[in-house]
């Protein structure tokens, strides 16, 4: 005689647990762009356009360029992220160090040809 084994049952099915819902996301606030950020930014471009010609603007406007960005860059560092506009700023820096550079390069090749064209050779 043989007997036949029946396979035994299947464990029962675990219940069905949906996952948890989360909260929605909280909106996050805009971050307002700093005004020194903008203004030293055209400064220094006002200073470099101008300042490839005539060279003085570049040598006004480049300083106050550099100034205000290196302390717009503060204010957002310590704003704790309410302010933004760090890499504007951080552009407004270095195209100010630029244009004071060229100012100074253009005010010196200035000065020192007006007095050349001035002390040469007198019409007959």
């Amino acid at each position: 005689m043989s007997v036949q084994r029946s396979a035994p049952p299947p464990p029962p099915a675990a219940p069905y647990h949906p996952p948890p819902s989360y909260p929605p996301p909280q909106p996050v606030a805009a971050q307002r762009l700093d005004n020194r950020a903008l203004v030293a930014l055209g400064l220094a471009i006002g200073g470099l356009v101008l300042g490839l010609p005539l060279g003085v603007p570049g040598l006004i406007c480049g300083p106050i360029a550099y100034f205000l960005g290196r302390s717009a860059i503060n204010r957002i560092d310590a704003s704790s992220g309410a302010l933004g506009g760090r890499g504007i700023a951080t552009a407004a820096w270095i195209f100010g160090s630029g244009a004071t550079v060229v100012g100074a390069i253009i005010s010196l090749v200035l000065l020192v040809r007006l007095p050349v064209q001035v002390s040469g050779p007198s019409p007959q």
